[in-house]
């Protein structure tokens, strides 16, 4: 894991969310936002080294 990077995982995943949503992939490695900064959470889309940072 990179520090303010995605969280990778071997694929394929099944990702049920609080709100009963279900993100799946089937690609055979996953990236897992871990910033909370992706417009595709909770799949990273590298919005982490574009975007500031904000207080939660």
């Amino acid at each position: 894991m990179v520090p303010g990077g995605p969280v990778m995982v071997e694929g394929p995943v099944r990702i049920e969310m609080p709100d009963g949503a279900v993100v799946e992939s089937d690609r055979f490695l996953v990236a897992i936002c871990a910033c909370k900064r992706s417009k595709t959470f909770p799949l990273c889309d590298t919005s982490h080294r574009r975007r500031a940072r904000t207080t939660e």
